[in-house]
C-alpha cells in the first residue's frame, strides 16, 4: 500500500511515521506539510517531502492534521479515490463536520478515524468484563482525562495548546477518544448529558481548560467524566468501572488493567508500550481496509462524528 503522511507535527513524526515504517505492507512515498520549516526538518527522514499529496502516486493518506483543517482534506482525498486515515477529532464541531455529507457511501467507507486507542486489547478485555457481568450491572464509570501540563519554560508547547484551546475545550479533543470508548463499552451512544461544568484556571485563556459532566448510557450505566489541560500539576489519568460485583481500573497512560472482586485481585499488563501497540494495530486496520478485509473503516467516520457530537453536547451544557 503506497501511503503519504500529511502533517509533520509531533503526532505525525512521533507516532504515525514510525508505525507506518514498521508495517511490512506499507510503502511511505511522501511526507507532506504546508509549512516549509517542517518540510525541511523532515527531509532527514529519507522520504520525499512535499507541500501537498498527489493522489496519482498513492493509494492512501494518513492525516495527522489539526481538526480545523481535517474535514476539507478528508473530503478532497476520499473523493479522489484514496483511502484516508484521519486523526481525531474529525472536526471542531458537528456543524463543521457537515462537509462530510458531500461523500458518497462508498467514499465514507474508505475513511478510517484515528481513534487509535480503541484498538488496544485492554478495551477488549473491559468490554468482555462488562458484557459478561464480571463487575455486575449497571456500572459507574469515573474517567479522569488530564494531559498537556503547563510548563512556563516550554513556551512552544504552551502556545500550541493554547492555540488548540481556541478551537474547543479539552472535552472536544480528548473527548473524541473517551466518548468513543464509552459507547463501545457501554452498548451505545449516551441517552443524556445530565449535567456539566467548566472552569478556567487562570484569566486570558481562550476557553475553559477544565470540563466535567455526568452522562447516562443504555442499560442504566452512568459515567462521570473530567477533562483538563494546562495546569502545572495533573491529577492521575485513569478510568474506573465499578459495579456491585467488582472494580476494574484502567491506567490512562499505560493501559494496564487491575480487576478486584470478592474472588480475585489481579493485574493485566499487555506487551510493549501503549502507543506502539495501538498505532501498529491501527495501521493494520488501515491495510485491511485497503485490502478489502474490512468493508468500512474501523473506527468509522460515523463513529468519529458520534464521539464529536457527545463532546459538543457536554461542552454546550457546561457553558
Amino acid at each position: 500500500m503506497r501511503v503519504a503522511l500529511a502533517g509533520l507535527g509531533d503526532i505525525g513524526l512521533g507516532a504515525h511515521l514510525p508505525a507506518l515504517r514498521r508495517h511490512p505492507s506499507v510503502r511511505l512515498v511522501r511526507l507532506v506539510d504546508p509549512d516549509a520549516g517542517r518540510r525541511e526538518a523532515a527531509a532527514a527522514q529519507g522520504i520525499p517531502v512535499g507541500a501537498d499529496v498527489d493522489p496519482g502516486e498513492v493509494d492512501g493518506v494518513v492525516l495527522a492534521t489539526p481538526p480545523w483543517v481535517t474535514p476539507e482534506l478528508v473530503v478532497r482525498y476520499a473523493r479522489a479515490g484514496l483511502f484516508v486515515l484521519a486523526e481525531k477529532p474529525v472536526a471542531t464541531s458537528v456543524e463543521a463536520a457537515g462537509v462530510y455529507g458531500q461523500l458518497s457511501a462508498e467514499e465514507r467507507g474508505r475513511v478510517q478515524v484515528g481513534l487509535t486507542y480503541r484498538h488496544d486489547p485492554a478495551l477488549q478485555q473491559l468490554a468482555t468484563w462488562i458484557s459478561e457481568g464480571t463487575l455486575g450491572t449497571p456500572v459507574l464509570v469515573r474517567a479522569h482525562i488530564y494531559d498537556e501540563p503547563y510548563d512556563p519554560a516550554d513556551v512552544e508547547h504552551a502556545d500550541r495548546i493554547i492555540a488548540t484551546l481556541a478551537h474547543g475545550t479539552p472535552v472536544v479533543h480528548e473527548g473524541a477518544h473517551l466518548f468513543d470508548w464509552l459507547s463501545h463499552l457501554l452498548g451505545g451512544q449516551p441517552e443524556s448529558v445530565d449535567d456539566a461544568w467548566s472552569r478556567m484556571t487562570r484569566p486570558g485563556l481562550p476557553a475553559a481548560n477544565l470540563t466535567g459532566a455526568r452522562l447516562s448510557y443504555p442499560g442504566g450505566h452512568q459515567a462521570l467524566v473530567e477533562f483538563g489541560w494546562l495546569t502545572s500539576a495533573l491529577p492521575r489519568c485513569e478510568l474506573t468501572f465499578l459495579g456491585d460485583r467488582g472494580l476494574a481500573t484502567l491506567d490512562g497512560f499505560t493501559f494496564q488493567l487491575r480487576l478486584r472482586t470478592a474472588a480475585e485481585d489481579r493485574e493485566i499488563r499487555f506487551p510493549g508500550d501503549r502507543m506502539t501497540r495501538c498505532f501498529d494495530l491501527q495501521v493494520q486496520r488501515f491495510v485491511d481496509l485497503y485490502d478489502g478485509a474490512c468493508k468500512a473503516g474501523v473506527p468509522s467516520l460515523d463513529d468519529g462524528i458520534a464521539a464529536l457530537r457527545t463532546a459538543q453536547l457536554v461542552a454546550g451544557r457546561a457553558l
